[in-house]
Parts: C-alpha cells; sequence; structure tokens
C-alpha cells in the first residue's frame, strides 16, 4: 500500500540519540539504579488548585463541547497573563488554546506557509521544527548559533539567507537546548529583517518564565511587530503541566479565526474540564512555580560548577530554560560514544545534542527537571566517569 510523501518528510533528521534513553529505560526496568535526564520533564507537582478543578469539574458533569478556540474564561486569563508579562495589550480574541505548544506550532505553520516557503531557524533548534515546517509544505533554513557565539544567532546570516520564497521565522527563546536568552538588540535586529520583507515571525516562548541570566523580551511588543507575530506558550514547563496538553497560540484577530478552522479539522477544541485547570494554575501562580524556577537556578549553577571542575568537560552555562549542554569534545568521542559510555558504566543518561542541528555536535543536554539528589549524584558518576577516561586517554598515549 502506498502512503504520503507527507509522512517521510516529517520525520524530520535521523538521530541515534534516543537510544540512550531506551539503554537507560530498560536499565531501570531491570531494577537497576538508573538517573534519567535525557527528557524534558520534571520532579515538581502540577500545581494543586488545577487538580482540584478537574475534580471539580468532572464531579459536576461538566464533560462537554467548548468552542474550537477555547472558553471563554481561559482565554482570557491567558491574556491577562501576556499582557502582565509583556505590556503588550491584547483580549481574549487574539487567543486561541491548544493541545500544548506542538499543536500551536503545527497550526501556525499551517496557516502561514504554502507548499515550498522557506522558513528561517536558529539552528540548534528544538526537534520537532523540521517535521512540524514540512508537513505544512515548507522548508527550513539554519541560520547558525555556534557555541563560540554562546549559541546565539549570527545575526548577519538572516538578512543574507533571505530569498523569493521567505515567509516566516520561527525561533525559541529561551531555547532548546541550549538555553540562550536572545537579547533585545537581536531581537530588534530580527524583526528589522521581518518588516524590510515582510515576513511573519513565530515567536515560542514556553520557556519565558525560565530566565536566569538577562530578562526575556516578546518579539511582538518590537514597534510595528504586532500585526506580524504569532507568539506560542504552555503551561508545561513553567508549571509542571507537561502531560496536561495546555498551550496557546496569540496573534492577530485574523490569524486567530484561521487557527479556528484549523483547530476544527484537527482537534475540535481541548477538554473543558482542562481549561478550568488551566484557568485556576494562572491564577494561583501568574509567573509559573517560583519554586521550580529558583530550584532549576540552583541546580544549574552546582552542575556547571561539577562539570567546569571535571578534566576533558565543559559546559555552556544555560541562560535559561531547564537544560545544560555538556561540551565533551575534548574526549576525542563522540557525544553519542559518551553518553552510551556513561549510561553503561555510571548509569547515567543524558541526550546527544547532534539532533537538534550541527552546531551541537560533541555536545549533549542534561535535563535539570530531576530531584537535587539526583542532579547532584549524576554530576558526582560524569566527573568519575570523566576521570577514567582521562586515565585511558594517559594510557593510550604511553
Amino acid at each position: 500500500m502506498r502512503y504520503s510523501s507527507r509522512v517521510h518528510r516529517i520525520a524530520g533528521r535521523t538521530s541515534r540519540a534516543w537510544d540512550i534513553h531506551h539503554i537507560a529505560v530498560e536499565k531501570r526496568e531491570r531494577g537497576e539504579r538508573i538517573i534519567l535526564l535525557t527528557v524534558g520533564n520534571t520532579d515538581f507537582r502540577s500545581p494543586g488548585r488545577a487538580i482540584a478543578a478537574v475534580r471539580d469539574e468532572l464531579a459536576a458533569g461538566r464533560t462537554h463541547y467548548s468552542p474550537s478556540a477555547g472558553g471563554r474564561a481561559i482565554r482570557e486569563a491567558i491574556a491577562r497573563r501576556h499582557t502582565r508579562n509583556t505590556g503588550q495589550a491584547i483580549d481574549a480574541d487574539q487567543v486561541i488554546t491548544t493541545i500544548g505548544a506542538q499543536n500551536a506550532l503545527l497550526t501556525a505553520a499551517l496557516c502561514l506557509l504554502e507548499p515550498g516557503d522557506q522558513v528561517l531557524v536558529p539552528e540548534p533548534m528544538y526537534t520537532t521544527y523540521p517535521g512540524t515546517i514540512a508537513a505544512a509544505g515548507g522548508e527550513i533554513i539554519s541560520i547558525r548559533s555556534p557555541a563560540e557565539n554562546r549559541f546565539h544567532p549570527l545575526i548577519n546570516e538572516f538578512e543574507a539567507a533571505i530569498g523569493s520564497r521567505t515567509r516566516a521565522i520561527f525561533l525559541a527563546t529561551p531555547n532548546n537546548p541550549t538555553g540562550a536568552v536572545y537579547t533585545s538588540d537581536e531581537l530588534s535586529a530580527i524583526a528589522a529583517v521581518c518588516r524590510r520583507h515582510d515576513l511573519w515571525l513565530v515567536s515560542d516562548e514556553v520557556y519565558g518564565e525560565l530566565v536566569y541570566e538577562g530578562s526575556h523580551v516578546s518579539p511582538a511588543v518590537l514597534p510595528g511587530m504586532a500585526e506580524r507575530t504569532i507568539t506560542i506558550s504552555s503551561l508545561s514547563k513553567s508549571y509542571a503541566m507537561a502531560g496536561w496538553r495546555l498551550g496557546w497560540m496569540i496573534g492577530p484577530r485574523e490569524l486567530v479565526h484561521h487557527a479556528e478552522r484549523v483547530a476544527l479539522c484537527a482537534t475540535y477544541g481541548i477538554p473543558t474540564f482542562l481549561q478550568e485547570a488551566g484557568v485556576a494554575a494562572l491564577e494561583q501562580f501568574p509567573n509559573g512555580l517560583p519554586e521550580l524556577r529558583a530550584a532549576y537556578r540552583r541546580r544549574r549553577d552546582w552542575l556547571c560548577d561539577c562539570i567546569e571542575t571535571a578534566p576533558v568537560l565543559s559546559c555552556h552555562r544555560p541562560e535559561g530554560g531547564m537544560f545544560v549542554l555538556l561540551d565533551v569534545r575534548a574526549t576525542g568521542l563522540s557525544a553519542y560514544d559518551f553518553a552510551k559510555g556513561l549510561v553503561l558504566e555510571e548509569g547515567v543518561a543524558i541526550l546527544p545534542a547532534d539532533g537538534f542541528g550541527d552546531s551541537t555536535a560533541g555536545h549533549l543536554r542534561i535535563s535539570l527537571g530531576a530531584a537535587d539528589a539526583e542532579i547532584e549524584e549524576a554530576g558526582l558518576r560524569l566527573s568519575r566517569f570523566a576521570k577514567q577516561m582521562c586515565q585511558h586517554m594517559v594510557l593510550l598515549k604511553h
């Protein structure tokens, strides 16, 4: 039987990175003490009021259809949050709820792109971006963000990459996997490119509340950008609600109208009881869980300090987000080989970052979403593994 060529296009870049995760899961199922730092999960519990809201809604039998864009209450709560956090005054009619931020990214791509259109994306990029854009018929043009530039994009490459089919720029700040928080000057320069070439800007801000150095700037507030920016976020990361799949997109009213049509075909909206949970979470914690942000910063600092004292290892201290990038290029091993040795010998699973782009070759992504004790133990095991590698390298030289 034949399948659409689309299913092959959305497969994205192939990588063996997730093999490490599967090895670790199998070892854990066999009873081994494995520290799993591959996935962007968290050890924090979802807000109590959100959990209570779901119980109350289900008990009251409120399990019926809602508008495909989401009910008024959740959209008003999201609009208030956005206005408070960014200074950009919007109303509920500029908001549509989605099944997590990933659904919002796909919806944006479907609303903006024609087959053959090109999208500029800073690389490293989140692994679903290529498939998401390809699903809408688009093509990614990567903009380098090398380690030597603190994983910030080379701004002059945006202008140089513009072509007749360039339609949009997609970016994420703070970035996954690098944790780079784009500066106001960088975003202003990117915004100027959008205005000069009449481009859309899709701003993925799921880590917007997890900033440790500098400050988060939402591009929609920059001059001339409100009418050409789609802002995407969710409750997944800052509210410890990844499994709830509560996201949204914000943009011009016409964009929301088109996105509603996509929702009718794709999801028909999100459950009403989850919407009420979202309202409860946003009202209880307007800026996300404060203890979560403090914990990630503490874990980041401890882990980076530990790595910096280990031989042949270094790290990029992230400005935001929930990941640390470990640099193992000095070991002479590929990121995959280093990760496989680490999980087999020390029981610590971290993710080779080559699947995020060429700029992260020789790096591995470490999640900060485990308890403090596990992060500390992982750092000690990582240091021990690095010392053993050094001893092995010395023996080989002799």
